[in-house]
């Protein structure tokens, strides 16, 4: 496997998925990470593939517990006092210089929760293209030899979807952002894994209107949504019901406009009007939920 690997991402969805081959994992709060236990050490890899191992040096130390030839997908996150997981904690030191982030690691040291396996030790090598239910099996293996204090843990998971609504309805105020469901019968999929990695998040539910949209009038692929401080932010992919719902509202203008992130939409006139979660706000991307 070649540094630095392509990671798979949820797509944001307004409830979980129901049936019997699905997982349902805690999503946290952190920064998202590749660690890799090579021969001779353990490099840690951001979602962007930028190398982050001097700031996470605590994670790497622990990372040497690993075999060689393991990678492992997860998330660093850092707790406070009460032991809630703090974004802004994780955010403080993946900004820091190498120097302040190992003081801040000996007053805050970091968790690495794991969450996939991608690579195993020889013979095994790149098990990416196995389910997600031999993956995970892997995984649980390979972290029930490491030592009994180590802050290397797996995600919590179960396949049962009401316990999985209890965690995400009780654990909001610990720092649990949402639910991710996973498809157990699939493999490991860089980028966005269209129906096989679903996920709901916490987030505000607002009122905001909608100022423009991608793709075409008859079949819209995402809104330009104006938030309540000015910012134009698009939405996640529609749906398709969604999508043929909202299609006759939308009256075009000419010319084209720009989120402030650079994205490109089509301006449209008249007030519709959309509630929309805005818990991911911080990425400039919104979730529509419905229609007002």
């Amino acid at each position: 496997m070649d540094w630095p690997v392509s990671v798979a991402l949820a797509q944001s969805v307004p409830e979980l998925p129901t049936g019997t081959d699905w997982s349902y994992e805690v999503k946290l709060d952190g920064h998202r990470m590749i660690m890799w236990r090579t021969g001779d050490g353990v490099r840690l890899q951001a979602r962007s593939g930028r190398d982050v191992t001097a700031v996470w040096g605590d994670l790497a130390l622990a990372g040497h517990h690993l075999p060689a030839g393991t990678v492992l997908d997860g998330e660093a996150v850092i707790t406070t006092e009460d032991g809630r997981i703090s974004f802004e904690a994780a955010q403080a030191r993946a900004a820091s210089s190498p120097a302040r982030a190992h003081r801040l690691a000996a007053q805050r040291p970091a968790h690495y929760i794991a969450f996939d396996a991608l690579q195993l030790p020889p013979p095994n090598g790149d098990i990416r293209a196995r389910p997600y239910s031999e993956r995970r099996a892997a995984l649980l293996n390979l972290l029930a030899e490491l030592p009994a204090n180590t802050p290397i843990q797996a995600v919590s998971a179960t396949t049962d979807r009401d316990t999985a609504l209890t965690w995400y309805s009780t654990l909001h105020h610990q720092g649990i952002e949402g639910i991710v469901a996973k498809r157990t019968t699939t493999p490991y999929r860089a980028g966005r894994t269209g129906t096989s990695w679903l996920k709901i998040r916490h987030g505000d539910t607002i009122e905001a209107t909608v100022a423009g949209y991608t793709g075409t009038a008859r079949q819209p692929r995402a809104l330009a949504i104006r938030l309540p401080d000015g910012r134009i932010a698009l939405s996640q992919r529609l749906t398709t019901a969604l999508a043929t719902r909202i299609a006759p509202r939308l009256v075009p203008q000419s010319g084209r406009a720009y989120t402030q992130g650079g994205d490109a939409y089509t301006p449209v006139s008249g007030e519709v009007v959309v509630e929309v979660v805005a818990g991911t706000t911080r990425h400039a991307v919104v979730t529509v939920v419905r229609l007002r």
